[in-house]
């Protein structure tokens, strides 16, 4: 990973839409601070696409179609998106898996949940679970005491044994069924809302995140950059980011809309 500050100029004066992780690479300390937020409108106003994609809940990813500062967003780790069109004022909603296969994952989740509970002390059912249609988010830090590396990889092990696939975020371990990911999903939601294909996205668009949920979208963007904190978690990753921001969090995503602005 180099410095941000050595990207070229003309590189970043190309980019046309930014995908940015949410959980600390928008937020810092689970919060979206005023100059986080106001990076995300500032490109928009600057005609740079805007796009959270994250792995928090159906819910929420309502929420924030509707009134942040974005062109769309992609949610649970890939497994749908949602655009709001304004003029019309209608919700576009584009899942993996239909209602009744949704429907059918939620119950065997929550017996992953079950397990997890008895088998890992001090782990808990994600506070947002009431919110999500696709997933089963199992929080290690975000309001529990801070789990150790060998009870969240625990935790990744009884998705497993469930057929289940399980992925690391900085605070929750997530876990599925079925085999997508939030880069698959992107490529979907930008080839049908916005007319743009895999190359077009490369040499376009970038991607910004923190954590190993993060991987698939840094091995695919060839510019993707990190914020700071994903130092912590390199050894745990298989693909970094190509650039990494001085500042940390929030104020990382800053720095990469303020180094975009100032190319133009």
């Amino acid at each position: 990973m180099r410095p941000l500050s050595e990207c070229p100029k003309s590189r970043l004066a190309a980019i046309e839409g930014v995908f940015a992780d949410i959980d600390d690479t928008l937020t810092t300390d689970g919060a979206l601070t005023a100059a986080a937020y106001s990076a995300l409108e500032r490109l928009q106003d600057a005609g740079v696409r805007v796009f959270p994609i994250t792995g928090r809940p159906a819910g929420w990813c309502d929420h924030i179609a509707r009134m942040w500062p974005v062109d769309a967003v992609v949610g649970e780790n890939g497994a749908f998106y949602f655009r709001y069109d304004r003029t019309s004022r209608k919700m576009v909603r584009s899942y993996v898996d239909s209602a009744a296969d949704r429907s059918s994952y939620r119950a065997k989740l929550a017996a992953i949940g079950d397990a997890v509970m008895a088998e890992v002390p001090g782990a808990a059912i994600s506070a947002d679970q009431a919110y999500r249609e696709t997933d089963l988010a199992v929080d290690f830090c975000e309001d529990v005491p801070a789990l150790t590396q060998d009870d969240i990889e625990r935790i990744v092990a009884i998705f497993e044994r469930h057929g289940a696939t399980a992925k690391v975020s900085s605070i929750h371990v997530n876990g599925w069924f079925g085999t997508y990911d939030k880069v698959t999903m992107t490529r979907r939601m930008m080839a049908e809302q916005f007319g743009t294909d895999d190359t077009q996205m490369r040499d376009r668009y970038l991607f910004i995140g923190d954590s190993p949920n993060d991987a698939p979208m840094f091995a695919f963007f060839p510019d993707a950059v990190g914020v700071a904190n994903v130092r912590a978690f390199a050894s745990n990753m298989d693909t970094l980011p190509a650039w990494v921001t001085n500042a940390e969090s929030g104020a990382g995503f800053v720095e990469l809309a303020e180094a975009i602005l100032s190319s133009r």
